[in-house]
């Protein structure tokens, strides 16, 4: 029976770049042959809480690199923090939501790991921009969070609080450049002049 050495393995994981750990990776960095040790190796790991489990193929190594944003990203590609979420992270929306939302080219989703939701919305490929990366995880810009959340709501897809948002933090110059990028509707024009009646 093919073996190895879980100690070695622990240090190479730790000293990696990596953040989502698949099967294919550790069986990279034991060495090992066996699909039926690598599957042991990912048990004993799991077991001892050296990886947690996102999902059938995905792991992630338990130390302070990942967190909820992270898990996130790495959940579902490509992605990025956006909408309620990165509102609340920003500090434009005070009202803690109870799931992490974030925008993706790819049909919306929705997942549940560890009693925690992850709900990915769908947005056009041409919208797919306007984020950046903060530690290991990608999210919107404060003013592009809030682009994305307004014109969703425009579609009646997602909620708004426009009397509620904080806009001190926004670059309203860049805001106002960025929102000349997303179509024109009637609806969406309408949010805008109620924010700007907000703003001033």
């Amino acid at each position: 029976m093919e073996t190895y050495n879980k100690t070695k393995i622990i240090k190479r994981l730790q000293d990696s770049p990596h953040i989502l750990i698949t099967p294919r990776i550790l069986k990279e960095y034991a060495g090992i042959v066996s699909e039926s040790t690598l599957y042991r190796l990912i048990l004993d790991l799991v077991e001892s809480d050296i990886l947690g489990k996102l999902e059938r193929g995905k792991y992630f190594l338990n130390d302070d690199r990942v967190d909820d944003f992270v898990k996130a990203n790495i959940l579902f590609s490509p992605s990025y923090i956006s909408f309620e979420t990165a509102l609340n992270h920003h500090g434009i929306l005070s009202q803690f939501p109870y799931e992490t939302t974030s925008a993706t080219p790819k049909k919306s989703k929705t997942k549940k790991i560890d009693g925690k939701v992850y709900s990915y919305v769908h947005i056009k490929k041409s919208f797919y921009w306007g984020y950046i990366k903060q530690g290991n995880y990608l999210i919107a810009e404060p003013e592009k969070a809030l682009l994305d959340q307004l014109y969703l709501s425009s579609k009646g897809i997602k909620g708004q609080a426009i009397d509620e948002y904080d806009y001190e933090t926004l670059d309203m110059k860049k805001f106002w450049k960025y929102a000349k990028a997303f179509p024109q509707t009637a609806k969406f024009k309408s949010l805008l002049e109620r924010l700007k009646d907000a703003v001033s």
